[in-house]
């Protein structure tokens, strides 16, 4: 079988979730079958830099302004002269510029749309661009099952469109206890201290300040410490919340890190009280560093942690019971049962492998109908929502 050249896009390459699957992705494909690349419009990061150094041609084309012809010929000019296979995009804004670039170029590869986030609350406008790029496309990989469902009724595209294909992530190398002990105290973590932990940006569908409400509901001789590690527009928000409600000593913003590994596994839990998600890599992560996790019961958090066996869910924007919750994270009997139960289930269902191989699985069959889907989309319209 021949190697087939493919592009992987994604708007930015920040340090998130998507960014980070992408990496998994694009490490982790059979390079006898798969010749990858990747292409990005802004926010440089080094994982942008880790995926060159694996052996990936990485693309940089800015993208200046919401509206740039000079980006869209950049573009069209790659998909020209790469000749690629098939492109992958991993959000709206790069499945909207795969879109024009591909009809630009002349080229017509197949195009793998995705979904990688659980909320409805978008507006009506984000819909009808989805729906638009779901026309052009041959397949759509959704990242949890509650997303493609609800993509797949917002859009009235059928389910037959999407695959539900699980975030992969790596088992990380172990740090000693002596290391352990010395990056809580770098944080500022007394030795009979809980320590807690939120991986993620700081924007509002993350719904920190329900995490400051819950710390301020426990007596202050019971309150971990919360390191937040992440950037994003919500910050001073929060820890002007925290300051107002008395527990802005027990929060700790670190910006981003590159060893969130190693802070995960000195945690004594990860936190993700989010009003919505896909499948976290947060929460991912964590069970596989043998770190507990305690998360909203929302979209794909409710697909990967089994209450009281794989980690701890709460229901959504409730700061009473995700303080129980936090409370229960004194058990150390609790917290070892749950790394342990959450560390084989990422062994056994979340390896970068089992990604690479269900991802490819897809890839196949869009190149097997090499006939653009687009026009048979706008020929037969779906009518009426997705059952």
């Amino acid at each position: 079988m021949p190697r087939e050249r493919i592009l992987v896009v994604i708007d930015g390459m920040e340090i998130g979730g998507s960014q980070r699957q992408v990496q998994q992705l694009l490490q982790s494909l059979d390079r006898q079958r798969w010749e990858p690349e990747l292409a990005y419009f802004r926010n440089h990061s080094f994982l942008a830099d880790a995926i060159r150094d694996s052996g990936v041609v990485v693309h940089y084309l800015p993208k200046r302004r919401r509206i740039d012809p000079a980006f869209l010929l950049a573009f069209a000019r790659l998909l020209r002269e790469r000749n690629y296979a098939l492109i992958h995009a991993f959000s709206l804004t790069a499945e909207l510029a795969s879109v024009q670039a591909r009809f630009l170029s002349g080229r017509r590869p197949p195009l793998v749309a995705s979904e990688r986030s659980f909320a409805l609350d978008k507006p009506a406008w984000f819909w009808r661009l989805k729906r638009f790029v779901l026309g052009h496309s041959a397949a759509v990989i959704a990242n949890s099952r509650a997303g493609a469902r609800a993509t797949a009724r917002r859009t009235r595209m059928p389910d037959t469109l999407f695959t539900t294909v699980a975030n992969g992530v790596d088992l990380p190398a172990p740090i000693g206890e002596d290391a352990r002990r010395n990056l809580r105290r770098s944080l500022g973590v007394a030795d009979a201290r809980l320590l807690g932990l939120f991986v993620g940006r700081l924007v509002p569908v993350k719904n920190l300040p329900c995490l400051v409400r819950a710390l301020a509901r426990l007596e202050p001789g019971m309150r971990p410490r919360i390191v937040l590690v992440g950037e994003g527009p919500v910050q001073e928000e929060v820890q002007q919340l925290a300051v107002d409600l008395g527990v802005a000593a027990d929060l700790c913003f670190l910006g981003e890190r590159s060893d969130v590994d190693r802070l995960m596994q000195a945690a004594d839990f990860l936190v993700l009280p989010s009003h919505f998600e896909g499948l976290s890599n947060a929460l991912l992560e964590a069970m596989a560093a043998r770190c507990p996790v305690v998360a909203s019961a929302v979209g794909g958090s409710v697909e990967l942690i089994d209450d009281g066996q794989t980690g701890l869910l709460f229901p959504a924007d409730d700061p009473d019971a995700l303080a129980a919750a936090i409370l229960r994270m004194n058990d150390a009997t609790l917290r070892m049962q749950l790394a342990r139960e959450g560390r084989r289930h990422v062994e056994q269902h979340h390896s970068p492998d089992a990604l690479a191989a269900a991802t490819s699985a897809v890839y196949e069959r869009c190149l097997r109908v090499r006939e653009p889907r687009d026009a048979r989309v706008l020929a037969h319209p779906v009518r009426g929502p997705a059952k």
